[in-house]
């Protein structure tokens, strides 16, 4: 069957202290291109991102399927994208499309190195959150290179203040040198912050592009 003929779906996961709200409007707009989509919320600040990866990507999946979905998509923001990693490192279904990360701390935070030994943060953002660190023990770290085809779109205007906690480019929360990946198939650095980065049109088009070409679209 053509690609184009087979039933797309898209799984969406937030990121670190959001809810599926967050990517509503992301949802909206794939939908109104066709794509069946899962808007996967989960307990983020409540657990470590071992505990929270299965039961959420795994529902997720499971709802696309209920939908009829053939191929199957990821977009993720933040944190998702190490729910997701962490999940399909243990398994994943044999219909997984394309995913693109937005924003992903892929080898972790320097604002997380710099936050997390005080007691509001792990408080604040719980265990998952104090995961993201760019130590070699830290769960991104562990999680090796990716093997599946993956877009990663990153921010480089980070909010006042924020961007003295990283020793390059980042959009307030993740380094630009940091959301890289070994194995992923494109990058893209657009002019946005870390929190509202899937809100923006421009990158929704890229996401969309992606999703139809596996890269990309540059001038």
């Amino acid at each position: 069957m053509d690609r184009k003929e087979r039933k797309q779906g898209v799984l969406l996961l937030h990121g670190l202290a959001r809810t599926a709200r967050s990517m509503s409007p992301l949802a909206k707009f794939l939908g109104h291109h066709g794509y069946q989509v899962v808007n996967q919320g989960y307990p983020s600040t409540r657990a470590p991102i071992e505990q929270l990866a299965a039961p959420a990507v795994g529902e997720g999946f499971a709802q696309l399927a209920s939908l009829g979905a053939e191929s199957m998509h990821v977009v993720t923001h933040s944190m998702g994208g190490i729910l997701l990693r962490s999940a399909l490192h243990k398994s994943r279904p044999a219909e997984l499309g394309r995913v693109v990360m937005l924003s992903p701390p892929n080898q972790g935070s320097e604002l997380v190195d710099a936050l997390a030994r005080f007691r509001w943060f792990c408080m604040i953002f719980g265990p998952a959150g104090c995961q993201l660190n760019t130590k070699r023990e830290g769960l991104p770290q562990q999680l090796g290179p990716v093997d599946f085809s993956l877009g990663i779109i990153i921010g480089d205007r980070p909010a006042m203040g924020l961007k003295y906690f990283f020793p390059g480019p980042n959009d307030g929360k993740v380094s630009v040198e940091r959301a890289q990946v070994a194995g992923m198939r494109d990058f893209l650095v657009l002019p946005c912050g870390h929190s509202m980065i899937m809100r923006k049109k421009n990158v929704q088009q890229q996401i969309l592009h992606f999703l139809e070409k596996e890269r990309f679209q540059r001038e």
